[in-house]
């Protein structure tokens, strides 16, 4: 289907349900624990300062999203504003980040489904499942992502509740091995970023919505605000009530809060399950997208760009960010997924700051200090995230870049 003929079918409200579905996943289950490892106490500090990243971002991000309502989000926004390779890292950032937290999230879904011998099939089996719903169109991912939000968000709520009305039985715990001090606040808050990055799926959806230039950066602002008021409401629920030494030494943390009431523990395996699985959907179609708009500028094979002539979803590249997503599942660890992830992402919105600088004023919305404190804050969480995360990423960065250079000699 040619590109100014994608139907533009989803609205400021489905947009934003997907990017809150998004955002509630994994990250919400699975990274307050080796935050809490690397913060201790200081775990609130963390989450302020991934909160504050973040909120650069997504402000940098919806100023772009006005001047450039193209698919490809800030692959898109680089190349316009920077130059080809600028986007390039943007856009390999955001597929290798993406297909990461796509395996991370099938991860944690199974996690609360089956014992640990049959984890990983079932995490292989979770992504086989969200690959093909998602090749059925991106109508049935919003309107399930709307779904899932609303039950996400009432089951974490009412999970606050219980928690306070009837605690745990063990309270803090001496654990943890973190350094608490600046190093450690900062590793923590490139951990509880993995739970902020689902904001930027709203991006990638701009040629499938309605006027893309008002919903885009309304759906994702929105998106945002409902999300961080309930991580900041969570993060302090978590820490006054497991204490910072039992919550750095718990698999299941949200679980714990509820573990005096077996029914609503079991309500939370499911309700991990279930928004796992939403955001994986919602994620898989975003990187998914972005992978297309590369294919479509020969960043990336053109192959990836090809979509289906009723549906319009570019099956390729999402089967390739399966594939990608499955190898992760069978060799990585939960943890040092989360931490390849946000490297990617952290990058992705590296390059989204730096292209808000070179806007022109007639298309700014926001001052430039802001996009200073984005690019600033994402260049610190990247480089005290934890080694082996890091070095992976910046390997697969390196294959990324000798990739391209060799595509590109050879069509010289």
């Amino acid at each position: 289907m040619p590109e100014d003929a994608q139907p533009r079918k989803i609205g400021t409200i489905g947009a934003t349900a997907i990017g809150v579905s998004a955002m509630l996943g994994a990250g919400v289950f699975s990274a307050f624990a080796p935050a809490a490892q690397a913060a201790g106490g200081w775990l609130l500090l963390s989450l302020g300062v991934a909160l504050v990243v973040a909120a650069s971002n997504a402000a940098s991000t919806a100023q772009l999203a006005r001047q450039h309502p193209g698919a490809g989000g800030v692959y898109l926004y680089g190349r316009e504003q920077l130059g080809e390779w600028p986007g390039f890292l943007a856009g390999w950032g955001f597929v290798i980040g993406k297909t990461a937290s796509v395996a991370a999230m099938a991860i944690t879904a199974a996690a609360y489904l089956v014992p640990e011998p049959f984890a990983r099939p079932a995490a292989l089996a979770v992504l086989v499942a969200v690959t093909a719903a998602g090749m059925l169109g991106i109508t049935r991912t919003a309107a399930v992502a709307a779904v899932i939000g609303v039950v996400v968000i009432a089951g974490l709520v009412g999970v606050m509740i219980v928690a306070r009305v009837s605690p745990p039985l063990f309270g803090s715990a001496d654990g943890g091995d973190a350094d608490f001090g600046v190093h450690g606040v900062l590793q923590g808050a490139g951990i509880l970023f993995f739970a902020f990055a689902g904001y930027a799926r709203v991006a990638t959806l701009s040629e499938e919505v309605r006027t893309p230039r008002r919903t885009v950066p309304r759906a994702m602002l929105m998106s945002f605000l409902i999300v961080s008021a309930l991580l900041a409401a969570l993060g302090w629920t978590l820490l006054s009530t497991l204490g910072p030494g039992r919550l750095a030494l718990t698999p299941a943390p949200i679980a714990a809060l509820v573990e005096t009431q077996p029914a609503a523990a079991a309500a939370i395996g499911v309700l991990a399950a279930v928004s796992s699985v939403g955001a994986l959907s919602a994620v898989l179609a975003g990187s998914s997208r972005t992978a297309m708009a590369m294919g479509r500028r020969r960043d990336l094979p053109q192959q990836l760009a090809r979509q289906h002539s009723a549906t319009a979803v570019p099956r390729v590249a999402v089967l390739a960010v399966a594939a990608g997503a499955a190898l992760l599942i069978c060799l990585g660890d939960i943890r040092e997924v989360i931490g390849f992830s946000s490297a990617g992402v952290l990058v992705y919105y590296l390059v989204a700051n730096l292209s808000a600088l070179t806007q022109l004023r007639e298309h700014r919305s926001v001052p430039r200090t802001v996009s200073v404190l984005g690019a600033l804050g994402c260049v610190a969480l990247v480089v005290t995230l934890p080694p082996l995360a890091l070095v992976s990423a910046l390997g697969v960065f390196l294959v990324g870049v000798v990739a391209r250079l060799t595509a590109r000699t050879r069509r010289a």
